[in-house]
């Protein structure tokens, strides 16, 4: 097996296991009484812990040198909070009021927020492709939320409010913590910023119903721990090594692809062909922007 086969491979895994995980997601929602707030503390525990493990094991763990620095730490526990516990609380409740393939969907929202971010920072006129891509994405989005209906919502405005916050939340995940990265791996930096969450969920499990689980849902929210958060995070991270970041960015779409397959199969969602179409949309936004146009590099200014 060749260097661009295996990265492909760990790239699909990584994302189809994102994929597994927003389905038990929405399984757990619609046949337990377990809730959003508790089950994504758990997530944020479990997975923060294992990937500290995985840190130590792998000798990549910086916690000395990162912990040494106070506007480091500062920067740190910002993003645990804005970032990463806001995008995996607004996605979890995007599931809840819509369902996994449309929440993992509207996710991918997030490049345009960015795109538009950027612009506005760096007083910049978006590039050609990017105005392209915004308005893709927003076609995409418009289809999805009212499947072509003009005069009914397709998504209830919990539904909408939720997931397009979760595309807000993950562009910031997106952005904030780069210099962090840079400086001690993302592997810490993602393990840490989600222990620091979890942690500040520990006192609500004493005043919330422990909810009725079967072994069955034992088992999903294991999966969703170590399956779909922390075997999904580090085969995509591995994927990096072998092939190049914009070719590993495309292949993640393999995660509502997966979500939207089993999705349908096994918990019977109604996803039509109009929204399938709109997802084609907002997916083909995010591709636009990884393809490496120089036709579309000049930008203007906005002064």
């Amino acid at each position: 097996m060749n260097k661009r086969t295996k990265g492909i491979l760990l790239a699909v895994t990584g994302a189809s296991f994102w994929g597994t995980s927003g389905v038990a997601v929405q399984y757990l929602f619609g046949e337990t009484t377990v809730s959003e707030v508790w089950l994504v503390g758990l997530r944020l525990l479990g997975a923060g812990m294992l990937l500290l493990i995985l840190a130590k094991l792998t000798g990549r763990s910086s916690t000395k040198a990162l912990f040494s620095n106070r506007h480091d730490v500062l920067q740190l526990v910002l993003f645990a909070f804005f970032g990463m516990g806001m995008s995996q609380l607004t996605y979890f409740a995007a599931v809840k009021y819509s369902n996994a393939p449309t929440a993992t969907v509207i996710q991918y929202l997030a490049p345009v927020i960015i795109i538009g971010y950027t612009a506005a920072a760096q007083k910049m006129m978006p590039r050609r492709i990017d105005v392209v891509s915004i308005i893709v994405a927003l076609v995409g989005t418009f289809l999805l939320v009212t499947n072509g209906n003009l005069n009914h919502l397709a998504l209830s405005p919990q539904a909408c409010f939720w997931a397009l916050l979760a595309a807000l939340a993950n562009a910031i995940s997106t952005m904030a913590p780069g210099r962090l990265f840079a400086r001690y791996g993302t592997l810490n930096v993602t393990a840490w910023s989600m222990l620091i969450c979890g942690i500040c969920f520990i006192p609500l499990y004493f005043i919330m119903p422990m909810p009725a689980l079967r072994p069955l849902d034992v088992a999903l929210i294991g999966w969703i721990i170590i399956g779909g958060t922390l075997l999904a995070y580090t085969l995509y991270l591995a994927s990096v090594q072998y092939i190049d970041p914009s070719t590993t960015g495309m292949l993640g779409a393999f995660e509502p692809l997966v979500a939207t397959i089993l999705a349908v199969a096994l918990l019977h969602t109604q996803f039509g062909p109009v929204n399938i179409l709109a997802s084609c949309l907002i997916i083909l936004a995010t591709f636009l922007q990884m393809m490496p146009l120089q036709a579309f590099s000049h930008r203007r200014s906005l002064n």
